[in-house]
């Protein structure tokens, strides 16, 4: 019955021993505030609210769970970045490049989004409550794309 208490303390002992593994790089955070160029890199659940990133080189960039409220995104290249659950409530993405991102549960509430490629990119379940959304292909319930068949 000892041998039974030791090996299972053995096991459960590391559980309360490590420390929370934060889920992105903090400098990762620290490259993209410092230059706005973090391409590849894992800002996924990194507080980015309220940050200018305009023209910010992100691509291929894993956001997944980041906070982007009130985030100026302006001209930032985000093509095939990982935005997967982000909040953008409020953000601004003005001529952004989001071509085959992935924005699926992103919150654009309030947001404002005007001449953004998305072309290629996954969106299911945006919430896009009061967002302003001119001259990009994200729109509720079959909106015809038909004029942005010809963005690469």
């Amino acid at each position: 019955m000892r041998f039974f208490h030791l090996a299972t303390l053995g096991l459960i002992a590391p559980l309360f021993l490590t420390n929370p593994v934060l889920a992105f790089n903090p400098l990762h955070v620290q490259k993209l505030l410092s230059t706005g160029e973090c391409a590849n890199c894992d800002l996924s659940g990194a507080d980015l609210s309220g940050a200018h990133l305009i023209g910010a080189d992100l691509r291929e960039a894993n956001l997944k769970n980041a906070n982007l409220t009130n985030t100026n995104l302006e001209g930032a290249d985000l093509s095939g970045a990982n935005l997967m659950g982000a909040n953008l409530t409020e953000a601004f993405l003005t001529n952004a490049d989001m071509r085959q991102t992935n924005l699926d549960g992103v919150n654009f509430a309030n947001a404002t989004i005007n001449d953004a490629n998305v072309y290629g990119a996954s969106m299911n379940d945006l919430n896009i409550t009061d967002a302003t959304i001119f001259n990009t292909a994200i729109g509720v319930g079959g909106e015809d794309l038909e004029e942005y068949k010809g963005w690469p």
